[in-house]
């Protein structure tokens, strides 16, 4: 398909730009893909709208302050890195338990008069960096130099990455607003953000139901932001993202699907880490990079539902829920949150795509 044939018509305004006051207090747009139906609840129904014995799976992985914006050191002009994963391959997580020159790091920067190999930064007083190659498209291998560990210098200079559609500075509350109460992994620059509607309260009444849950974490890079910019989709390639299923996951998976209750995906993430591992068979626990890029014509083999949020025109993400529920019952659904006034993007409302038999 042509990248036009997944855009819709958004005005500005039904951009979300601040999360409500109660993370539970979201509307719900429920999809059955298979007949197109659309009903609208609100996310605190939930509980009811699953069924019990789901299993609701979530991604636990820790968005980071990886924005940093600081100074040449030489001339003074200003200049910009974004953390996106070291450069050698350890964890995140990992790396920023350790000294800040430990590991090289991909970053994606601008600067005034641009960057080249050799430039250093300064990001305040505790923090520099050393540009070491240029790798095109804006990313760059950079190497840190600092006391203590760089999660300890990043969490000192760094900001919140909130999403470019998001006009704003991060202020104190999106610190903890722009991460899942069930955060634990440090290692993404983006939320999941389907999970920034679950609440204490709402897993506690989930599990009341019988629907239980499982975590595994994949790291969100600056990818999900990055434009679809070939006419044709198919000619787009993923950035990959680091994920980590564990065993008592893959477990609860492999009992769920042998007794046909269904896999619950919260997040498009989610998703993704599951079908990555499930391509030739079973979901394996382990850790691995995905590259996949789901859009129409995927076989789903490890999710049955999804709970998300709602996605850009023409992105990669609107591509994989039309891959799950059919493209036009998915733009016609859009059509319908934005004439109901539904809230949209990371800090917007909710949708949840099942098979509503």
């Amino acid at each position: 398909m042509a990248l036009a044939d997944y855009d819709y018509a958004l005005p500005p305004e039904a951009i979300a730009q601040f999360p409500l006051p109660e993370r539970d207090a979201s509307r719900l747009l429920v999809l059955d893909r298979r007949t197109g139906r659309v009903a609208h609840r609100g996310i605190s129904e939930l509980p009811e709208l699953l069924r019990p014995g789901d299993l609701l799976v979530l991604n636990e992985s820790r968005v980071i302050p990886a924005r940093l914006v600081g100074r040449k050191r030489m001339t003074g002009g200003r200049a910009e890195l974004l953390l996106v994963h070291p450069a050698d391959g350890t964890p995140v997580a990992t790396a920023l338990a350790e000294p800040p020159a430990a590991h090289p790091w991909l970053c994606l920067g601008q600067a005034s008069k641009g960057l080249t190999p050799g430039v250093e930064l300064g990001f305040g007083e505790a923090l520099t960096a050393r540009v070491e190659e240029r790798l095109g498209e804006g990313e760059f291998r950079v190497v840190f130099d600092g006391p203590g560990t760089l999660g300890e210098r990043v969490a000192a200079a760094g900001l919140l990455p909130l999403p470019p559609y998001i006009s704003r500075p991060p202020t104190a509350d999106d610190a903890e607003r722009y991460q899942t109460i069930y955060a634990r992994v440090p290692g993404s620059v983006a939320a999941p953000t389907a999970g920034l509607h679950l609440t204490a309260r709402l897993l506690e009444r989930l599990a009341g139901r019988g629907i239980t849950t499982a975590r595994l974490t994949l790291d969100v890079g600056p990818g999900t932001f990055l434009p679809v910019r070939s006419p044709d989709e198919s000619l787009h390639r993923m950035h990959p993202e680091p994920f980590d299923i564990p065993g008592a996951t893959a477990a609860a998976i492999g009992r769920a699907r042998a007794e046909g209750r269904r896999v619950v995906a919260v997040g498009t993430t989610v998703v993704r880490a599951l079908e990555s591992t499930a391509a030739r068979g079973p979901v394996l626990a382990g850790a691995g990079r995905t590259d996949l890029f789901i859009r129409p014509g995927h076989r789903f083999r490890a999710v049955d539902a999804l709970l998300t949020n709602f996605h850009l025109p023409r992105s990669t993400l609107l591509m994989l829920v039309s891959a799950f529920a059919g493209r036009e019952q998915v733009l016609a659904a859009y059509r319908t949150a934005v004439e109901a006034g539904y809230r949209f993007f990371s800090y917007g409302d909710a949708m949840l795509v099942e098979d509503g038999r």
